[in-house]
């Protein structure tokens, strides 16, 4: 399946995420860090990386002392902004679902 890498790359544990934040705009790395509750820098940083290879995040460094270098999603990246909203506002709408079902499960376990 050709599209595999890609579906991947959308699956991955933090890329709806970084997605999600970089919706509202550019991100500088510290923010998306502070967005992304229980992100390591690596994670991040690999995440950041295969969006931008894929030509779905653009990487900005603005010349200042220190380095300024910020994210913001290409017109490519803003496509994914309705399936990833969808996907985002399922799971506050179903959470309290499956943390019974989580439950019940663990407790016939």
């Amino acid at each position: 399946m050709p599209s595999r890498p890609l579906l991947d790359l959308i699956g991955a544990k933090w890329t709806i995420l970084v997605v999600g934040c970089l919706t509202r705009g550019a991100r500088r790395f510290s923010e998306l860090a502070a967005e992304l509750e229980g992100v390591t820098p690596k994670a991040l940083t690999q995440t950041l990386r295969q969006l931008e290879r894929n030509g779905l995040v653009l990487r900005t460094v603005h010349p200042a002392i220190p380095p300024h270098v910020e994210y913001e999603l290409t017109s490519l990246g803003h496509t994914l902004r309705e399936p990833v909203e969808a996907l985002l506002d399922w799971t506050d709408a179903h959470i309290e679902e499956c943390s019974a079902a989580q439950r019940v499960y663990d407790a016939d376990a």
